[in-house]
């Protein structure tokens, strides 16, 4: 059985936000509080400890008392870059990964990953929602993975690919699906984060 003491949560905090004229997203105001801190109290049940993967203000990150990790390549790689210094960092079988900016993710995700993993034998869990006309989507920066996944992330980082759900596809990877799109909504813009903060008010 997979427990909480088993997972270390990452949380993305690394990238660039073109979309939000490059400021950094995890420190945006949601509801008066940075958005980080959404994201920290939503993860700090579902997961042993936390691991904050930032680029840029670490001082400020940091001061939220977890370990703050920058990824090991230039130029704002992705999520993957993210993964991999977090499998460096990670001291527990399994990485829950989720990213910074999406402060109504489910209360139940690790949960609900961990029980297909548990199903099956897989390397991989990643979560995909159900939209209102019954289109499936990945949501694939929101996943649960085994630790050991290391080596075979950087050596598909070293082709040069930055995909993330090709890297799924060398993998026993599997998905569940979540019925409110919702929980995975993430703030690309100052339009979104307002609806986002009308719909948890």
């Amino acid at each position: 059985m997979i427990s909480t003491k088993d997972i270390t949560a990452l949380i993305l905090a690394g990238g660039r936000a073109q979309r939000m004229g490059g400021i950094d997203k995890g420190l945006i105001p949601f509801h008066g509080k940075p958005l980080i801190e959404s994201a920290i109290a939503k993860l700090k049940p579902q997961a042993q400890t936390i691991v904050i993967n930032a680029n840029r203000n670490i001082t400020k990150y940091a001061s939220y008392g977890y370990p703050v990790i920058m990824d090991e390549t230039p130029d704002f790689s992705g999520p993957l870059a993210g993964f991999s210094v977090g499998l460096k960092a990670c001291k527990t079988p399994y990485l829950l990964t989720s990213p910074c900016d999406s402060p109504l993710l489910p209360n139940n995700l690790a949960e609900s990953l961990i029980t297909e993993m548990e199903r099956g034998d897989f390397q991989l869990v990643y979560a995909s929602t159900k939209e209102v006309d019954g289109k499936v989507w990945a949501q694939p920066v929101f996943c649960l993975m085994q630790s050991n996944l290391q080596d075979s992330l950087n050596q598909f980082l070293q082709t040069g690919d930055l995909k993330i759900d090709r890297w799924f596809k060398e993998l026993r990877s599997s998905t569940v699906i979540f019925n409110h799109p919702q929980s995975f909504a993430n703030v690309n813009t100052p339009e979104e984060l307002k609806a986002l903060e009308e719909v948890s008010a």
